[in-house]
């Protein structure tokens, strides 16, 4: 590339960034003057049900204001939990379901007994326009193949992604696929990093998000092809994004960069190895302060610094999967959340809703597709 080239490439992705910048100013101001958010919420899902969910509402509540819930699923269930928090009563719809997907349902088997269930219908909400995100702790596969069908894919994109934050050394990380997608090729990824990349302009409230591949190696020369060929698409485009390179799996903990794509499988391996690793760091600690004595007075002097390590490292305050690439905001919560964990989720959906994510994803995903920079050179 001569330098001319060089130069013009750079001035273009100033110019762009400087758009995105503005974009972001403007609906920063337009989200501190939003008004009501619904959220709809599949009250049955996940493995304790209405038993968490609902006080994971009231903890929304306090957190945040102007907030409706429409809840789906057994109101005999649902009821005596609501009941207990009166604001959250008053902000609340019950609409009463009494089918649900169970947890070892297959996808394709849910998504044909799906009419009427408590997913099915909070999922319709937000496609009929009665909510502007659903947030559900049940079935994955269903969650997804649902969604798909109800809410379908932003126009040019193929295949949407779970997308979730990492915490990271120098920030955290967004990182997608986890999943959805076991088998992607090039064009995959590159949508993939653009989707990412408009999350993290939304999540992480920063203009210009930093974008890498997750390899084998930083090399240029490494990786499977697909990968590589996203890779030489990345470097030369202009996206919501900036392309960065590889990137290995310790920077997906040493915050490398903001966004890191992948294939959904190996997406999933990391973060499956990635709460593996926190479940034993927190073994080995309590481990440690309990083996004599004069260990556990250790750890009495150092109960806040342990503490404070215990809040930081806590998965229930990044619990919440976007699905990234549909008509509406979709959140998957961890099936064994909690009341805080799954409270994560909903404070994710409402921050997303009142900064118009969906309509962002569509404008941006227009401006690419009529600059025809979706599609690597070789397809």
């Amino acid at each position: 590339m001569d330098t001319r080239s060089f130069l013009a490439i750079l001035v273009r992705r100033g110019y762009n960034c400087f758009l995105y910048i503005t974009k972001a100013w403007i609906l920063s101001d337009q989200e501190t003057s939003s008004g009501v958010v619904t959220i709809a919420v599949d009250a049955m899902g996940g493995d304790f049900g209405p038993k968490e969910v609902i006080p994971a509402l009231a903890l929304v509540l306090k957190e945040q204001t102007d907030i409706d819930f429409l809840i789906f699923g057994d109101e005999k269930q649902i009821t005596p939990h609501l009941s207990k928090n009166k604001l959250l009563s008053r902000c609340s719809t019950v609409i009463h379901t009494d089918k649900m997907v169970q947890n070892h349902d297959k996808p394709t088997a849910a998504l044909r007994a799906s009419k009427g269930s408590s997913m099915r219908m909070a999922i319709e909400a937000v496609k009929n326009g009665e909510a502007s995100a659903v947030v559900s702790a049940g079935n994955t596969g269903a969650l997804m193949a649902m969604a798909k069908i109800v809410l379908k894919t932003v126009a040019g994109i193929h295949r949407p992604a779970i997308a979730s934050v990492m915490p990271g050394i120098n920030g955290d990380t967004i990182m997608l696929d986890l999943g959805a997608n076991l088998i992607v090729d090039a064009q995959n990824l590159v949508q993939f990093a653009v989707l990412g990349s408009i999350f993290a302009r939304a999540n992480k409230n920063i203009s210009c998000p930093t974008v890498g591949l997750l390899n084998v190696g930083s090399e240029d020369n490494k990786g499977p092809e697909h990968i590589r060929a996203a890779a030489e698409v990345l470097s030369r485009i202009d996206f919501p994004g900036v392309y960065k390179g590889f990137v290995e799996g310790n920077d997906i903990t040493n915050g490398t960069v903001d966004v890191i794509v992948s294939d959904g499988y190996a997406g999933n391996i990391a973060l499956k190895t990635a709460e593996g690793v926190g479940k034993l760091t927190k073994h080995y600690f309590k481990e440690s302060f309990t083996a004599n004595p004069l260990a556990m007075l250790g750890g009495v002097f150092a109960y806040f610094s342990l503490k404070s390590l215990s809040k930081r490292m806590d998965p229930r305050l990044y619990n919440g999967g976007v699905f990234l690439g549909l008509n509406g905001v979709c959140i998957k919560s961890h099936g064994s959340a909690d009341a805080l964990g799954f409270s994560s989720a909903v404070i994710l959906a409402v921050r997303l809703s009142r900064q118009g994510y969906i309509e962002q994803v569509s404008s941006d995903i227009a401006a690419l597709a009529d600059q025809d920079m979706l599609s690597p050179q070789d397809s």
